[in-house]
């Protein structure tokens, strides 16, 4: 860990589909009017923010076969919004979240590209896979990934796309050839369009937490977005990836680190505290509780009272499927929904209770006054812990103004976050090297290989 303390970064994240942003308030905003995404962004930078960061939603989550209408749901394109915000910003990043199931490389690459160049390298790219059919039926190929290729797929991908990217030398004035790439499920024989942007390429995001995805992070990504906010588990994860970079020959401190979180703040504890229980209320009501233990349940649970105990009868199926969204997928209900009864009575709690404490975003808030927060946040500075912090805010768009206005003083005073750019480009402000070879060390190159047919899932 580091002797002294690091410079924190903080990123945004505007999720558009979820259940964590509150809809109900006069001042919740829109999650598509353009004016929602540049207030954020415009507040993000006055406060130094190294990046904005869109997610992706390929697919809207389900409830009983039907779009969930408890959801705050907008997602415009990532690339088209991150495009407009460049031109009403001029240092913040723009991270554009991207799958590689559902893109061809080619096509992707120059889109980032455009967008790199075009903000003068403030372009990323946050890599992203799904191999389900559910989410598949909205495209041409469907759901053609098996489960354990979707890394695979998704490194020839990077790579393919990285080769794009460094073909066309810096101050030249064409590329160097074409890029050529034969795999298992795309060919590639293409000619680069554009020179390199300030950065040379997008930086790359990743958020993948398995034992596969943090190697695929190790070798491929300049930033992880991490699932591990607390502190001894963001020490652990630091650990880990810093074990699995050097293993594949990159520099230990090749990877940053950002963890997701929501930052609840009042000017003392018991202001915080009070909104903190506020800020539930408005996230998890009657409707969004019953909602949420329906998808585990898999039926109606709308005769019982959300002020009263958990459903006493078992769950209508015992695996969770894609369809009710990614938090609940692969869970094995008969055994959690059993559990959760038992953790219920034993804490005396109602179902609205019960689901506060376990769907609110407890492991990634960080509640209190702004002069704890802080000294909290300067904590994880000095051990090295993480690099900064994406911020989901439970607000659009005002959500980050407290954060602004208050923390990040605090956070400058006590020399841990920056007072100002350190470049134009996002590169340059995230403290990352210019990229050298597109192919850091790791498996071996993708050879053609024998064409196979296609698994597309029932």
């Amino acid at each position: 860990m580091a002797n002294t303390p690091r410079r924190l970064q903080f990123g945004v994240f505007f999720q558009g589909v979820n259940s964590g942003t509150v809809w109900k308030l006069p001042e919740s905003g829109s999650q598509t009017d353009f004016e929602s995404f540049r207030r954020l962004a415009q507040t993000a930078e006055r406060g130094l923010f190294a990046a904005f960061f869109l997610g992706e939603g390929l697919r809207l989550r389900e409830h009983f076969g039907r779009p969930h209408e408890l959801d705050v749901a907008g997602r415009p394109d990532a690339q088209t919004m991150l495009a407009a915000l460049a031109a009403v910003t001029t240092r913040i990043g723009l991270v554009a979240t991207q799958n590689t199931t559902y893109n061809d490389p080619a096509d992707l690459a120059h889109r980032l590209a455009s967008l790199d160049l075009l903000s003068g390298g403030r372009a990323a790219w946050n890599v992203v896979t799904t191999d389900n059919a559910w989410t598949g039926e909205n495209f041409r190929r469907g759901g053609y990934l098996d489960h354990a290729d979707r890394y695979t797929h998704a490194e020839a991908f990077v790579r393919t796309a990285k080769e794009i990217w460094h073909s066309w030398a810096a101050g030249a004035d064409a590329p160097a050839g074409p890029v050529r790439h034969e795999g298992r499920h795309y060919t590639v024989d293409y000619t680069p369009r554009l020179p390199r942007s300030p950065q040379h390429r997008p930086v790359l995001f990743q958020a993948g937490d398995s034992a596969e995805g943090r190697d695929f992070a190790a070798r491929q990504a300049d930033v992880i977005f991490s699932g591990h906010p607390g502190f001894d588990d963001a020490v652990a994860f630091r650990a880990d990836i810093t074990e699995r970079t050097v293993r594949a020959g990159r520099p230990a401190d090749a990877v940053r680190i950002m963890p997701a979180s929501e930052f609840i703040l009042g000017a003392t504890s018991a202001e915080a505290a009070e909104k903190r229980e506020w800020v539930r209320s408005l996230q998890i009501g009657p409707q969004q509780a019953i909602a949420y233990l329906e998808q585990f349940w898999g039926r109606p649970l709308d005769g019982y009272d959300p002020d009263g105990p958990l459903p006493d009868i078992g769950p209508a199926v015992e695996e969770t499927s894609e369809t009710r969204g990614s938090g609940f997928h692969g869970a094995k209900a008969a055994e959690l929904t059993a559990q959760w009864r038992r953790e219920a009575a034993e804490q005396g709690l109602s179902i609205l209770q019960f689901v506060r404490a376990k769907a609110g975003r407890t492991d990634g808030s960080f509640v209190g006054s702004y002069s704890e927060v802080a000294d909290l946040l300067a904590k994880y500075a000095r051990a090295g812990a993480v690099d900064g912090f994406n911020i989901s805010p439970w607000l659009i768009p005002t959500g980050l103004d407290d954060i602004v206005n208050h923390l990040v003083p605090e956070l400058q005073e006590r020399g841990v976050y920056p007072t100002e750019y350190r470049g134009s480009t996002l590169r340059e402000n995230l403290g990352l090297d210019l990229p050298g070879s597109p192919l850091p060390a790791g498996p071996a190159r993708t050879q053609p290989v024998p064409p196979r047919t296609e698994s597309v899932h029932p």
